[in-house]
């Protein structure tokens, strides 16, 4: 079964609904800033149930173009936001190029490949680190930056965007 299958129920008669509101989805993330039109809950819960089906080379592509969306000054933020979260968890941020500066940071498909690699390191933890815990609902932290939630709803809608375009 292909990951649109998985996504969309299998192909049972709820498939379509579910397409639809997957297509629905996309097209809040998509219009305006990427943290506006989803709720938290809606980010984490569209993360948790697209981005465990993902290859690996599926989710860097799909991070890669929600973190385009985001301008590079977001982007810094984003990737300093997370590097606190995971030093507070006591979780090893990548340093992919091994100098120690968060230099590359603005760079959408660093950043891209630095969340690919924690995902594939231990998934669910990017979700777990900004704020999602197991529980499947946002927690406080979540709520506290804006970014955290783009970048999840971000990864989901555009990796769905990707499925459904090819169909």
């Amino acid at each position: 079964m292909g990951l649109f299958e998985r996504l969309m129920g299998g192909g049972q008669s709820g498939g379509q609904q579910q397409q639809q509101e997957f297509a629905d989805f996309v097209g809040r993330y998509e219009n305006g800033p990427p943290w506006t039109g989803v709720s938290d809950q809606e980010a984490m819960g569209r993360y948790q149930q697209v981005a465990p089906q993902l290859s690996p080379d599926d989710y860097r592509q799909s991070a890669e173009e929600a973190f385009n969306r985001m301008s590079p000054q977001e982007r810094q933020q984003f990737g300093q936001y997370l590097r606190q979260r995971a030093r507070q968890q006591q979780v090893n941020f990548p340093d992919l190029n091994r100098d120690g500066i968060d230099d590359r940071l603005q760079d959408s498909a660093y950043l891209a490949q630095v969340t690919t690699q924690m995902h594939q390191q231990q998934p669910g933890l990017l979700g777990q680190l900004l704020g999602g815990g197991g529980g499947g609902g946002a927690s406080p932290g979540m709520l506290d930056n804006p970014l955290a939630k783009a970048a999840l709803a971000g990864i989901a809608a555009m990796a769905v965007k990707r499925v459904m375009g090819g169909r």
